[in-house]
């Protein structure tokens, strides 16, 4: 006797439920398709589909494969990250239930007390575009650099100079993995080059927490917003067809790529919506909120 979709649903472990939403806000948070993962991880796609859907029980072989390939552990999967000793069990406990403010408040007592991630004073001087596809870091960046009279840096052409490939092979080669490290290694190197400048980052940028944190250390941040739908517009109005390419939910994976990524987008110093704005208005607005921040590093920055 077969079962019907509703029984089905009704007998679907919760545990597998919880299991496979946490898969795919994992791997939306690092912009990868159901296909770049599987790909990745060495597993078919059917049976990634049948574990996100919570209706697959993967082994802990293919959750390895899959951690190893999303660079995280198995425990995050669950939910779980702080469970590798007791000092961890009670450090969670104390953080528990804390609002936003009150996290970033321990976490910047924690970075005070380690000796690490405490703000660079003439950070001001750097100023970091950070969003997805289409939301005008280019462009916007670009026309900024100018108005300051400091230098344009596109992250991604530094990230390729140092892979010594475009960015497509970079990830052929190495992976989603192995192209943050040369994102990490591409923004190191611009934050000890360049004193002053307008960096636009790659959208995934902020789904590495060891790269995010040297950006907000080291750079004046500004997450330029925009709606799924003008996100999609702009991108294919300049001509890349990929978010669209085999892909009849490329609009669904967008708006996840973006509701994953959006409590680390919000860790900018400030944030400027961009949608349904001519780029000339946009533009200068965004300049008159620059302005009030924005202090050349050879400046004396005195605290706040």
């Amino acid at each position: 006797m077969h079962q019907t979709a509703s029984s089905a649903d009704a007998a679907r472990d919760p545990f597998l439920s919880v299991l496979g939403e946490r898969v795919r806000t994992l791997r939306a948070r690092r912009g990868m398709t159901r296909k770049m993962l599987a790909r990745e991880a060495s597993v078919s796609e059917r049976h990634l589909a049948n574990l996100e859907t919570g209706v697959g029980n993967a082994s802990i072989l293919v959750l390895r494969q899959l951690a190893q390939a999303l660079n995280c552990t198995i425990a995050e999967f669950a939910g779980e990250e702080t469970i590798t000793s007791a000092e961890w069990l009670l450090i969670r406990q104390l953080l528990k239930g804390r609002d936003e403010q009150g996290l970033k408040q321990a976490r910047q007592a924690l970075a005070d007390l380690f000796g690490v991630g405490a703000l660079d004073p003439s950070r001001h001087g750097r100023i970091a575009l950070i969003g997805l596809r289409g939301a005008g870091k280019s462009t916007l960046g670009r026309m900024l650099a100018d108005d300051l009279r400091v230098p344009f840096v596109e992250l991604n052409r530094n990230i390729e100079r140092l892979a010594g490939c475009p960015v497509t092979e970079i990830y052929s080669l190495y992976g989603s993995a192995g192209y943050r490290r040369y994102e990490l290694r591409a923004l190191d190197e611009v934050i000890k080059t360049h004193p002053n400048a307008v960096i636009a980052t790659p959208g995934g940028l902020v789904s590495e927490p060891v790269t995010l944190n040297l950006l907000l250390t080291h750079c004046f941040t500004i997450w330029l917003q925009a709606t799924p739908e003008d996100h999609m517009k702009r991108v294919i109005a300049q001509g890349d067809m990929r978010p669209m390419a085999g892909n009849k939910e490329a609009m669904e994976d967008l708006r996840r790529i973006l509701a994953g990524r959006v409590d680390f987008y919000t860790k900018a110093d400030i944030s400027f919506d961009t949608s349904g704005r001519v780029l000339a208005e946009a533009y200068l607005d965004l300049r008159s909120k620059v302005l009030l921040h924005h202090v050349p590093a050879d400046v004396e920055v005195t605290s706040q």
